[in-house]
């Protein structure tokens, strides 16, 4: 059984070469499971490009391996570890894999985490499944390497760097993902990360997004227009939406986002302090930050720059426009 779909409602689905994004995935499920595997595909398949389901057999994961993103387990997670673990060569090229039981109670990551199948596990969360991560960056709720690339529509260059600069991530060191236009020549260690985007005309602009707590997904996406509006630019100029770590977790943000198929980059305070805009703030006497709608403009900006200064909507969003 499969489904092809020509669009997706997913928020990162774009493709790119280190197979972080999971667009072609296949559930496999025993005979007697194969309700509950139709039951994924019809509460979840509308946000990957195929979603097959495959009746499991000793062979089934070898004789599929290499045809899909990642691999939905419709069983004990040993029984998908034994049947896979001679199969695993390499991370950035291996089929993610993702376990779930029947009463989909779980979803659980059990290899290509930051490749497909965390984004699996949380798919499956809106079919009530608990997605349960142990990557460290997730563990930690911060924002890796990997996941600070797919919110930029941007793919790892060199997959080996990204145990450093991962570490970093939860060490606070890492710092804003710096931008290089060329033509330009860059030498680089190990420990360096290099990102390169998977669509760049040169020519997007960045939605700088604060909030009060609670807004909701219909007032973030009106801001935004309402912001655009005032500019040259549209909603398909937009490459991502910028905010700081304090804003990062609001769900009608991360929901409007989703919907527009746009990526959140979170800055953390610091960052944000190096970009102030030119419009005071009282958050920045009142709790200590700069205004998160021009800084995170500034900051996540090609030249650091902001196209329109911050506006504000029903009292709940303010956007700025960087570029």
């Amino acid at each position: 059984m499969s489904t092809d779909n020509d669009s997706s409602t997913s928020s990162c689905k774009a493709p790119d070469s280190d197979g972080e994004v999971a667009e072609e995935i296949a559930v496999i499920s025993f005979e007697r499971k194969l309700g509950t595997a139709e039951e994924i595909v019809e509460g979840i398949g509308d946000r990957y490009d195929t979603i097959d389901v495959l009746e499991y057999h000793g062979d089934v994961f070898e004789e599929h391996w290499g045809e899909y993103d990642c691999f939905v387990g419709l069983m004990a997670s040993g029984i998908a570890m034994r049947k896979t673990a001679h199969l695993l060569d390499d991370k950035w090229d291996d089929p993610a894999i993702c376990v779930v039981d029947e009463e989909l109670t779980w979803a659980i990551p059990i290899t290509g985490g930051h490749h497909g199948a965390n984004q699996v596990a949380d798919d499956l969360a809106s079919m009530g499944a608990v997605p349960a991560m142990t990557t460290a960056s997730e563990a930690a709720d911060e924002q890796g390497i990997e996941k600070q690339a797919k919110a930029l529509d941007a793919h790892v260059v060199n997959g080996d760097s990204t145990v450093a600069t991962n570490l970093a991530v939860l060490d606070d060191e890492l710092g804003p993902v710096e931008r290089l236009d060329g033509p330009k020549a860059v030498l680089v260690g190990d420990d360096v990360t290099v990102l390169k985007r998977n669509k760049d005309d040169g020519k997007g602009v960045v939605l700088g997004t604060g909030s009060v707590s609670g807004a909701t997904k219909d007032q973030f996406l009106a801001a935004w227009k309402q912001a655009l509006a005032e500019t040259d630019y549209d909603l398909e100029d937009v490459e991502f939406v910028a905010t700081g770590t304090r804003k990062d977790d609001e769900e009608g943000m991360l929901a409007a986002a989703e919907e527009l198929d746009l990526g959140v980059v979170a800055f953390e305070k610091e960052t944000l302090e190096e970009f102030e805009g030119p419009t005071p703030s009282r958050s920045k006497e009142l709790i200590g930050w700069p205004g998160i709608a021009e800084a995170s403009a500034i900051a996540a900006g090609r030249d650091h720059e902001l196209e329109a200064e911050k506006t504000r909507y029903d009292d709940a969003v303010t956007v700025a426009v960087g570029r």
